[in-house]
């Protein structure tokens, strides 16, 4: 059943003052969150990562200038827990939804890790949504599709993290759920480069210099799906690029949605 109910939690990322919309929107058995403010000539999507919710867009939501979607997905924040695990397809299709209910335009996608696996299915399922993509800490390496493999990147990366994304993950790893893992398998059997190839509006990948979930060679196979993709890297990040010390990541997306 599509539908959608006002609800009130105290807003998480809204700067004070500002007019936000707080919804709950189920469809076909899974639910999302999504909180909406500010305007602006264009609409970023913010679609977060494995085990994370919106609140982690702490700090790039105060520099993105226009308006701002950020969304809890099933199962992640406060979100309840879908009736069984969601594919990227299907999220990508419960975003969707939720796009053509609210009856918002083509939106500038956002996505952060397992956020980018949607983001691209999104872009490619449904293209008149979507007016560009930014795919930020692409995820997941065809060279390392395994929960072992991706647990170490992230145990590594987390070693030269600023304390501020390790306590955000946390938090948010711990409200994941108890079927944390069955979403990280849903996450890893993904093969984004079959919605790669099929994405026609411009796309931007953005690569923290130090992050081992998404490899350099990685970021270059993508690069080679997508004609017309450019890849930018940001020094002294790892994967957490839009997470804290977000200004590069903000500016470079600015950067690229006034080309769009």
């Amino acid at each position: 059943m599509l539908g959608y109910r006002w609800w009130v939690p105290s807003s998480y990322l809204a700067p004070k003052g500002t007019s936000v919309t707080l919804l709950e929107f189920e469809h076909g058995g899974a639910t999302l969150i999504a909180e909406t403010f500010g305007d602006g000539p264009h609409t970023y999507l913010l679609l977060h990562g494995i085990g994370m919710g919106r609140s982690v867009y702490l700090d790039i939501v105060q520099r993105l200038e226009g308006r701002v979607i950020a969304l809890d997905l099933p199962g992640f924040g406060e979100a309840p827990e879908p009736t069984r695990t969601l594919t990227m397809e299907r999220h990508a299709d419960l975003v969707a939804a939720y796009l053509q209910h609210v009856g918002s335009g083509p939106v500038v996608v956002i996505g952060h890790s397992m956020g980018s696996q949607i983001a691209a299915e999104l872009a490619a399922r449904h293209p008149s949504l979507v007016e560009g993509v930014v795919l930020a800490g692409p995820t997941v390496n065809k060279a390392a599709r395994n929960i072992g493999a991706q647990a170490r990147y992230l145990l590594t990366d987390l070693v030269g993290e600023r304390p501020l994304v390790i306590w955000r993950g946390a938090r948010e790893y711990l409200r994941g759920g108890p079927h944390l893992f069955r979403k990280m398998r849903a996450t890893i059997v993904h093969e984004p480069e079959d919605a790669f190839v099929r994405i026609e509006c411009p796309v931007l990948v953005l690569r923290g210099e130090d992050d081992p979930l998404a490899p350099m060679s990685w970021c270059r196979e993508i690069l080679d799906a997508i004609p017309g993709a450019d890849l930018e890297v940001i020094p002294d990040h790892g994967h957490g690029t839009l997470i804290s010390d977000s200004e590069p990541a903000a500016r470079l997306i600015h950067e690229f949605a006034a080309r769009l």
